[in-house]
């Protein structure tokens, strides 16, 4: 970014006019204009001037581009807000019961009535940070199934839901 298109954006970013920069350096507008336009440049005592109003270094005027400054912070923020995050899953990763979890839900198609309970327990006990998160919810979920169509079928049974009877004529 050249200085004159630095200048126009301090002096956006705070508010003021041309007008306003030109009353307090004690100019004319149009210098300010051309300035900014990069037609010209303003003498070393008025960007002291102009660094000092826009409460910003002259270093940041005449060097830096505030946009990629802006960006690079972003990024560090991210960054930091990743390394969070992995730091978070890195000591859960101590705690990981996946696998144990896993052979519970597989168990629990085993014994149908407690199936139920225990494959809802197994969802609830689930959490993301397990290495086998996804498998336990999915053999979970297949649990609860087998055991709803197993236990409809052994109720059905008992009451005789569903048959009919024959009479055989002699």
């Amino acid at each position: 970014m050249v200085l004159g298109k630095r200048l126009k954006e301090s002096r956006m970013n705070r508010g003021y006019s041309q007008g306003d920069v030109a009353d307090y350096l004690q100019i004319s507008r149009q210098s300010i204009s051309k300035w900014e336009n990069g037609n010209s440049y303003p003498d070393l005592a008025n960007l002291v001037k102009l660094s000092d109003y826009y409460e910003i270094s002259t270093d940041e005027l005449l060097k830096e581009n505030q946009v990629l400054k802006n960006k690079i912070k972003k990024n560090e923020l991210k960054i930091e807000e990743y390394y969070r995050k992995l730091a978070f899953i890195q000591s859960k990763s101590e705690k990981d019961e996946g696998l144990l979890l896993l052979a519970i839900a597989l168990i629990s198609f085993l014994i149908t009535p407690i199936g139920l309970v225990v494959a809802s327990f197994l969802l609830a006990r689930n959490k993301q940070t397990n290495s086998l998160y996804k498998l336990v919810y999915l053999v979970s979920v297949c649990g609860i199934a087998y055991n709803l169509f197993m236990g409809y079928g052994i109720v059905s049974d008992i009451f005789s839901w569903g048959t009919t009877t024959v009479e055989y004529l002699g």
